[in-house]
């Protein structure tokens, strides 16, 4: 089997509302979309959904990079992902989401040549698990109503974004605990927000809240800070932007920093490393979270898989999709009351809609 062409769109859906975090305000899901075409009649897709103060790379970049791999993948076998990863590693510091979307493409075509879903093939049975829901910053007032709405939803675990003064952290969160009472799951994600002092400060002042843990508190390069908010807080520290590489897992593990991985198919390059990240994880007795960027189901459901294929991946952040405007997948991850259902199908088990793709900018 060899690879005949690469198809590469640009692929953009606008949010339903604004969606604010310490780093900026998103309105549109601006990715690409891979269509990865073999001589043997399968073809793989992928998505990147790059984020630029996280990931480092945007839409724009992602467009210019994908043109050159798809030259250097033609012709090439597509069931050989490691020696994939070996040709187009160059492009993984400058553009992780665009790889990410090349390697969940070739995971695709390689379940489908075997005839197995993707996380079967890797060995997994877990075919269902929970799913958080983010709120991003906003009045304690609207937070409130978003939590409350999706609690009318079915979800029962809440991701509430913080990182801006700590009292207004407080407050937002005591708002939410008096409005939904304490039968239900907080985790926080401050995305490297505060200082040092900021976060012991907020940290011991939220542990009333009974706060599952708190994603990247302060600067993703300041890893002793890290160690330092979490040899101090009562409520464990989970790595995020600090977290790319299953080097930088190693890094983190010797340094004593966190509790918990958040790994991102977007910052990681794919399935490939994230899969390594959470052996590593596993190796050192540090829990894992699957996580997202604003992916559409499809490259959601990428990380499903590996979510299922993974036992020491137990926490779950794959609600990208529920603030776009329309969902244009078909099959793919199935989500009801908070719970994701994996696809049984060959590959990814997941397409576009053909008449969303006709509409698709064409690279």
């Amino acid at each position: 089997m060899k690879i005949q062409d690469v198809e590469i769109y640009y692929f953009d859906i606008p949010l339903k509302e604004p969606f604010t975090i310490t780093l900026g305000t998103i309105t549109t899901s601006s990715g690409v979309l891979i269509r990865v075409v073999t001589d043997a009649g399968i073809t793989g897709i992928g998505e990147s959904s790059p984020f630029q103060p996280v990931t480092g790379d945007t839409q724009e970049t992602n467009v210019v990079a994908a043109r050159a791999i798809r030259e250097m993948l033609k012709g090439k076998d597509p069931l050989a992902i490691e020696s994939a990863h070996k040709l187009v590693g160059g492009f993984l510091h400058s553009n992780p989401a665009l790889i990410a979307a090349f390697d969940m493409a070739l995971y695709d075509i390689l379940g489908k040549a075997a005839g197995l879903p993707v996380f079967r093939l890797l060995g997994g049975d877990k075919t269902t698990f929970e799913t958080d829901v983010t709120t991003g910053i906003d009045t304690p007032e609207n937070m409130v109503k978003s939590v409350q709405t999706r609690l009318a939803a079915g979800f029962k675990t809440f991701k509430i974004k913080v990182g801006m003064d700590p009292d207004a952290d407080v407050a937002r969160l005591q708002a939410i605990r008096d409005a939904i009472g304490y039968d239900y799951g907080i985790r926080i994600d401050a995305n490297q927000g505060w200082t040092v002092a900021q976060a012991v400060t907020a940290l011991k002042a939220m542990e009333k809240f009974k706060i599952q843990f708190c994603e990247q508190p302060g600067l993703y390069s300041d890893i002793a800070g890290m160690k330092q908010v979490r040899d101090e807080s009562p409520i464990g520290i989970m790595a995020d932007e600090s977290l790319f590489s299953p080097t930088d897992a190693l890094k983190l593990i010797n340094a004593a920093a966190c509790d918990y991985f958040n790994i991102k198919l977007m910052k990681a390059g794919g399935m490939t490393n994230g899969l390594r990240i959470a052996l590593i994880g596993e190796a050192a007795n540090i829990r894992c979270m699957l996580g997202c960027m604003i992916e559409t189901r499809l490259g959601l459901t990428a990380a499903a898989h590996v979510h299922g294929a993974c036992g020491n991946i137990v926490f779950a952040d794959l609600d990208g999709y529920f603030s776009h405007t329309f969902d244009p997948i078909v099959d793919g991850m199935a989500v009801k009351d908070g719970m994701i259902t994996l696809p049984e199908k060959p590959g990814l088990g997941v397409d576009v809609d053909p008449a969303f793709l006709k509409k698709l900018k064409r690279v």
